[in-house]
């Protein structure tokens, strides 16, 4: 782990970063406030500071005070080195924000015992984090998939509505559905539908753009949001979607299954998140014409006007 050490006597300064390498860590060391400061903000910062109280430019507190205002992660371990020993001068360093106080003159493996309880909070931090996020990817993906879940393309769609609306953009949603995907569960198993659905997923995933968003909508059927585009555009996207998955047999446990993919497509010159409920509607209508009209197609359905309502929308 690597330990910044800021401290403006060289001769203390030395005898700190000597311990320290010889203790496993890699050292950095800074002779300011203002440049351990540099050190602290920077992408590859320190995991662990060790801060003189008393230093030119900027003290250790004030330090301490910075970093745990701006709340960054990952969490930074500070530990202040200082010469005063009121309990006041405790009290003020510790509300800074300082993990750790010791006094000066101190003991090595004083020092050395308080970096190593340091390490396993941050340890024990790191997995705080890595279980939090484990959660996050849980609440907001779908588990067979792993794309984006209902809740969470729903949301990327109202967010992407409202941008484009303020920002005077087009918005293009689809809805995919995989066709007669009942007859694949029925005559090859549940099993075998989930590794369509996986493997459909998958190749939607490589054909979208990396700011689209794509989720699963229920059972069989997925929605894609498609920021910046228009009617041509949308149903051009789809149209490389549905190649996508109708290009190549899916290989399912041992079987090759030919397996198609129909798509509705709906848009908005300019959206408001009051009309997303009705882009989803005029996508499904789209699909539902897809259906009616053969499979493994794309259909479109947009007002006459970009503007009017969605009761004089129409297919095309």
């Amino acid at each position: 782990m690597r330990v910044l050490a800021a401290e403006d006597n060289p001769v203390f300064q030395s005898m700190l970063r000597n311990m320290l390498t010889k203790w496993g860590y890699e050292a950095l060391t800074a002779r300011d406030g203002n440049e351990a400061w540099r050190l602290l903000q920077a992408e590859d910062a320190p995991r662990m500071a060790i801060l003189d109280w008393m230093m030119p430019g900027m003290d250790g507190v004030e330090i301490c005070r910075r970093i745990r205002s701006a709340g960054r992660e990952p969490y930074q371990y500070i530990l202040l080195l200082t010469a005063r020993t009121e309990s006041q001068d405790l009290v003020d360093g510790m509300e800074a924000g300082a993990d750790d106080y010791l006094t000066k003159p101190f003991i090595a493996q004083e020092l050395r015992v308080r970096l190593r309880a340091g390490h396993r909070i941050l340890d024990l931090q790191n997995e705080l984090v890595l279980a939090r996020e484990a959660l996050r990817e849980q609440a907001t993906h779908d588990g067979l998939t792993g794309l984006m879940n209902r809740t969470a393309v729903l949301e990327a769609l109202h967010n992407e509505a409202d941008r484009a609306g303020r920002e005077g953009h087009p918005l293009s949603l689809l809805i995919a559905d995989f066709d007669f995907f009942k007859t694949v569960n029925d005559t090859h198993g549940h099993l075998a539908g989930d590794a369509v659905l996986r493997e459909g997923a998958r190749r939607m995933q490589s054909v979208v753009r990396r700011y689209d968003a794509l989720g699963r909508y229920g059972g069989e059927e997925f929605l894609v949001v498609l920021p910046g585009c228009d009617p041509a555009a949308g149903h051009a996207q789809a149209s490389r979607l549905r190649e996508a998955i109708s290009a190549e047999p899916f290989s399912v446990g041992g079987a090759s299954l030919r397996v198609t993919c129909s798509f509705g497509v709906s848009c908005r010159a300019n959206p408001t998140i009051a009309q997303v409920d009705a882009l989803i509607r005029e996508a499904d209508l789209a699909l539902y014409a897809a259906k009616r009209r053969g499979r493994d197609r794309v259909e479109t359905c947009v007002p006459e006007s970009m503007d009017l309502a969605e009761s004089e929308a129409i297919l095309i």
